[in-house]
Parts: structure tokens; sequence; C-alpha cells
């Protein structure tokens, strides 16, 4: 099952208010397992950087003025999430932000029925606690030592470990948490493709056999004796 986990920087917290997409993370899973593929870019907002956004992701005007605007890269984008579902945290924040560049270039929107909210997860798997992504990094033990400032990119890549600690970690069949969210179905054995080995044989040496023999005679009071007695 192949999924995308992303993240956005953005020059505000509304879209609709005049706030523009300057930086988009995404990291491909299969299989809630990295792949080590991703996507990631900056885009000029062709507009101002205020200070308070600047000072959360570190992203101001003249390095921004250097990248291509969204619609440039919206190709490149579309065809790497694919019809993968979308992970996000508050999900509906960053598909707010990535519908409106789409809708503002004239382009197909992302549908809601693919976004996978972990904000919304966490909630449901630790009621009352704390759920941003720091607190979730470390309620799981997730290094994010690295993170000074925020950024799509690192931010995805964090949140990729978190999504999978939140549905049940890497054996995801053993949870017992009955009132866990559903998660997507994995692909089955039977639907993955493996190389099988022929089978190898392995002899063993009449010395060996010998030396083992000579061995169980100085195992005083075996228990495979006992057995055998019964």
């Amino acid at each position: 099952m192949r999924e995308i986990v992303f993240d956005t920087e953005t020059t505000g917290l509304s879209f609709a208010g005049g706030d523009r997409l300057v930086e988009i993370g995404c990291v491909e899973l299969f299989n809630r397992c990295e792949t080590g593929e991703i996507f990631h870019a900056y885009f000029h907002p062709e507009r101002d950087m205020p200070e308070e956004a600047a000072r959360v992701h570190g992203l101001r005007a003249e390095f921004l003025a250097r990248h291509p605007v969204f619609t440039a890269g919206a190709d490149d984008l579309m065809a790497f999430i694919a019809d993968a579902p979308l992970i996000a945290h508050n999900a509906h924040f960053d598909f707010s932000f990535l519908n409106g560049e789409l809708a503002r270039c004239g382009r197909d929107l992302v549908c809601l029925s693919r976004m996978i909210d972990t904000q919304a997860i966490a909630r449901q798997r630790h009621p009352g606690a704390k759920h941003s992504l720091d607190a979730l990094c470390s309620r799981y033990g997730i290094d994010r030592s690295h993170r000074v400032q925020h950024g799509a990119l690192l931010d995805a890549h964090l949140l990729a470990q978190v999504y999978v600690e939140l549905m049940g970690g890497r054996q995801i069949g053993l949870t017992l948490v009955s009132d866990a969210p559903a998660a997507t179905p994995l692909a089955t054995a039977s639907s993955i493709a493996r190389a099988v080995r022929p089978p190898r044989r392995f002899a063993v040496l009449e010395g060996d056999k010998a030396r083992h023999r000579a061995f169980l005679q100085t195992v005083v009071a075996p228990l495979w004796g006992e057995v055998a007695a019964g």
C-alpha cells in the first residue's frame, strides 16, 4: 500500500486570507515503511513574508525569490503524490493550502477522502494528552534534536515515524487496542511477488556424528532419558 506523508510551510494561517504555500515536503511509504523516495520544493509566494511566519520556518522573501512559483512545480508534485492517500498533521490546514494553490493555477483539487489526519488519530489514541508533533515524538521516543525550526521535509520524515507508531508500530496486526482507528489495509503476502530459493541440503560429516554421540554419553541424567523411560 503506497501512502504519502507530507507537510507544508506557508506565509501564514489562511489561504483564503491571502497567505501562500512556500514549501512542501513529501515522504513515500510502502506498507508503512519509508522507501527513500521524497518530493521537496520551495515556492516563490509572490508576496511578502510576515516576520512572525519567518521566525517559525526561517524562510525569508530573499531566499524564496530564487525559487519558482507553485504553478511551475505543480506537475512534478502531482506526479509524485499520484492517487495515494495523503497523511498530514492537522491535515485540514495543509489540504487547504495545497488545494488552494491547485485551484489558483486551474488544476483539479485533491479529494478530501484521501486525507488522513494524524492529529485526529492521536486525539483518539491518547485522549487528554498533548498532540503536537513534538509531543508525539517525545511519546514514541523519536529523535527530533535536529528540529531547530519547522521545515516541511524534516517534519514529514518525523511525521512518517509518528504515523507508523500511531497505527500500531511495525507489527501493525498485533495491536490490542480495540477502539483504534481503522488502518488502511496492507498488501497481503499473496499479493507480493517473492523470489523463492531452492532448498539447500547440508551434509553432516561422520566424524561430527561420532563426536556428538560421545558428548551425549557425558551428560548426567539427561531429560530425554526420562522421557524415553516414561
